[in-house]
């Protein structure tokens, strides 16, 4: 590491828990962010200003006007361009050191199974349940961490699912039912912006730590956030035995 680096990256280099080993490990490691929005938002930025070495940014959507409130990696001028370049411009002048790959498209299939596995972690921002399912089941066979958030109105929730591990639940344990006819979004019910910002910032705080080896994860755990009364809780979240994706792996 040269002494730019050294200089950059100090305030992490200077804790204990992390040091020099754990920024090494975050310039050379690759991390999948699936959905450019609130979530994926400030969890591309701080991911970028830690100096995660490659960062793939996967998003089929443009930015919109009604985006700008809360997705604080687009700006005004980008409206109407793929949130992929839109995040990449601003990501890129936070960091330039950190490389800066865009899929303008919504993964699935082959496309997404080559992406995961080419991935250290996986961050799932994105805004719907056949996308989380997808990323879930490609996760879990390529054996890679995902770190799953939400967030909608005030209520939030991040989980942490680490595939290389033999124990803990998946996405599919969590919520075992196809979800994708009642689930809310946030075009239709609003989402309260600083929300979003807390859990996508705790998303980019789990990747770092999965990379670094650092500290407990919230592996097996669920996270729930109340903005509206700022409480938070933790539940303790088993693997189900029956599980199709993962078979309550023991």
């Amino acid at each position: 590491m040269d002494d730019a680096r050294l200089t950059r990256y100090s305030r992490h280099i200077l804790l204990d828990e992390l040091g020099i080993e754990a920024q090494e490990a975050w310039l050379r490691a690759t991390v999948l962010v699936v959905g450019l929005g609130g979530l994926g938002s400030p969890a591309a930025m701080y991911l970028a200003s830690a100096g995660v070495g490659r960062l793939i940014l996967a998003d089929g959507d443009t930015v919109d006007a009604t985006n700008l409130q809360r997705q604080i990696v687009h700006r005004e001028a980008t409206v109407g361009r793929p949130k992929v370049e839109s995040a990449a411009e601003t990501l890129r002048a936070l960091n330039p050191d950190v490389a800066i790959e865009c899929i303008g498209e919504r993964l699935s299939g082959d496309a997404l199974a080559t992406t995961v596995a080419r991935a250290d972690v996986v961050l799932d921002c994105s805004d719907n349940f056949a996308t989380r399912y997808a990323l879930n089941a490609a996760c879990a066979a390529a054996r890679k961490p995902l770190v799953s958030g939400a967030g909608v109105g005030f209520d939030g929730q991040l989980a942490v699912f680490d595939f290389r591990r033999a124990d803990g639940p998946c996405y599919r344990c969590l919520f075992p039912e196809d979800l994708e006819a009642e689930e809310t979004r946030c075009a239709v019910m609003g989402v309260f912006a600083p929300l979003v910002g807390v859990v996508g910032t705790l998303q980019a705080g789990e990747a770092l730590k999965l990379l670094a080896g650092a500290g407990r994860t919230l592996h097996g755990r669920l996270l729930l956030v109340d903005a509206l009364s700022l409480e938070m809780r933790t539940l303790a979240v088993p693997a189900d035995p029956v599980c199709p994706v993962c078979r309550g792996r023991a």
